[in-house]
């Protein structure tokens, strides 16, 4: 094949889903290390927990706020996904539908409801 096939190529939705769940479960194993810490300071005390909610407001060292919410936008949507499209698999497998309509329609659901949920958190995390 060459490579001007392959880009003219268009994966279907089902096939999306799968990259980006593949994609979404290892961007949340990467970034375990942000999660571990943002847990760990937003639960210690009363004053970390203030130094937890500045860093997303005035940032840290050299790094901007924006950039702290924008992580934690990609840790929701990733969870987001990660979590729809895992149901979305346990669903065919204990129904066994894995037809090609249902497979269609489930993975745009996923791709649509991960997106719609993200945008939605999204907006209350960098405007609210």
């Amino acid at each position: 094949m060459r490579l001007v096939d392959a880009l003219q190529y268009r994966l279907p939705a089902a096939g999306v889903v799968s990259i980006l769940h593949r994609a979404s479960g290892m961007l949340m194993f990467f970034l375990l290390p942000f999660i571990v810490w943002l847990f760990d300071v937003s639960l210690s005390s009363e004053i970390s927990y203030a130094r937890f909610t500045s860093v997303f407001i005035a940032g840290a060292g050299f790094v901007p706020g924006w950039f702290f919410k924008l992580v934690a936008l990609a840790l929701i949507w990733s969870y987001l996904h990660h979590f729809i499209a895992g149901v979305r698999h346990l669903w065919m497998d204990a129904t066994h539908a894995v037809g090609l309509e249902f497979g269609r329609q489930s993975a745009m659901f996923t791709l649509v409801a991960s997106g719609l949920l993200t945008l939605a958190l999204g907006i209350k995390l960098f405007f609210f």
